[in-house]
C-alpha cells in the first residue's frame, strides 16, 4: 500500500512539474497570435538600417585602433 501511495505521489510530482510548462508554452503561442509582424519592405528597411549602424562602428573602431597603434609604435620607437 505504501509503495502504491509513493509512486501515485511521484506520478503527481511528475504531472506538476510538466504542467508548467504546459502551460506556458499555451501561453506564449497565445500571446504570438496577438503580434503584429512587420511586413517584408520594414524588415528590409530595418535590416539596411542595422547593416549601416555595425558598419559604422566597425569603422569607428578600426579608426580607433589604427589611432592607437600609430601613436603606441611612436611612442616605443622613440623610448626603446
Amino acid at each position: 500500500m505504501a509503495k502504491n501511495n509513493a509512486s501515485a505521489k511521484e506520478e503527481k510530482n511528475i504531472q506538476s512539474r510538466f504542467s508548467w510548462l504546459k502551460e506556458f508554452l499555451i501561453n506564449v503561442y497565445s500571446e504570438l497570435k496577438k503580434v503584429h509582424w512587420p511586413g517584408r519592405p520594414q524588415i528590409i528597411g530595418y535590416t539596411g538600417v542595422v547593416l549601416f549602424a555595425v558598419t559604422l562602428v566597425a569603422i569607428i573602431i578600426w579608426l580607433f585602433d589604427m589611432g592607437l597603434s600609430f601613436v603606441l609604435e611612436r611612442l616605443f620607437n622613440a623610448f626603446a
